[in-house]
């Protein structure tokens, strides 16, 4: 079973650590997490680490306090947008942190109980797979500021929901139900709110004794289709080929003939 017993925290970000799981929580439940420039530019670095720690098979993202993430503090607009190299620069800290979230090679689930509104929406967007609560919504509102949505997670957006949806989402900014979201494939799974976390680390148990190696591979093919490509080139031929040389390979098929549980890396 699954806990989370070893805290990397500061203040407003905790990695707690478990063998072969992570959890990262935004805590700052006071503001529904709204995720602080100095929130923003820790993030990297923090996916650097998980990338790097061979102990770490797959990283859940949540919020405390009942909500996933409101998105940018906006009590720090007056300085992050206060100009137009300070949007720039604050625009880029954020797609910074959310390209290492989604070029992390191992695979992410963002456990959103409550609110992920916003860049806090964009945060569950850049993980692989959003397993929400049943009373979890979700929202892209900047035309509510007079703003706009960024490239990067628009694109995110388009593949989940297509392009009408995505379109009607950010027209009217309004909050969009777990029912919803699950239909439309903004949500993975939806649970009972207090079986969320239980639900969701019952799941990542099965993940995490399956190959690691498997998942890294299938998590680049499949991002390259999202990003469009169309023909077995010779890189992707090369990265599924690999996977036949590999010893999860070799102890995978072994298992299978001897009847046993495989004991992948």
């Amino acid at each position: 079973m699954i806990d989370f017993p070893m805290s990397l925290a500061d203040d407003s970000i905790r990695v707690e650590l478990s063998g072969p799981a992570a959890l990262i929580t935004f805590d700052r439940p006071a503001t529904r997490n709204a995720m602080t420039e100095a929130m923003w530019r820790a993030l990297p670095g923090q996916m650097r680490n998980l990338a790097e720690d061979a102990r770490v098979k797959a990283v859940l993202f949540t919020g405390a306090g009942g909500h996933f993430s409101t998105g940018a503090d906006i009590t720090e607009f007056a300085n992050t947008y206060g100009s137009p190299a300070a949007a720039r620069a604050t625009n880029d800290k954020i797609e910074t942190a959310r390209a290492a979230i989604s070029e992390l090679p191992k695979p992410t689930i963002a456990v959103v109980p409550g609110l992920a509104v916003g860049a806090g929406c964009g945060l569950a967007m850049a993980c692989d797979l959003r397993f929400a609560s049943d009373i979890a919504h979700f929202a892209l509102p900047p035309a509510r500021l007079g703003a706009a949505y960024p490239f990067p997670g628009i694109r995110q957006l388009v593949g989940l929901v297509g392009p009408a949806r995505a379109k009607e989402m950010l027209y009217s900014g309004r909050l969009v139900g777990a029912d919803e979201a699950l239909r439309i494939g903004l949500a993975d799974r939806v649970f009972a709110t207090d079986a969320l976390l239980e639900e969701t680390i019952s799941y990542v148990e099965n993940v995490v004794a399956l190959s690691s190696n498997s998942h890294r591979v299938a998590k680049q093919l499949v991002d390259a289709v999202a990003m469009g490509a169309e023909a077995d080139e010779s890189d992707l031929r090369d990265l599924f080929e690999s996977t036949f040389a590999s010893e999860d390979f070799q102890e995978g098929y072994r298992a299978f003939l001897e009847k046993r549980k495989p004991a992948f890396r």
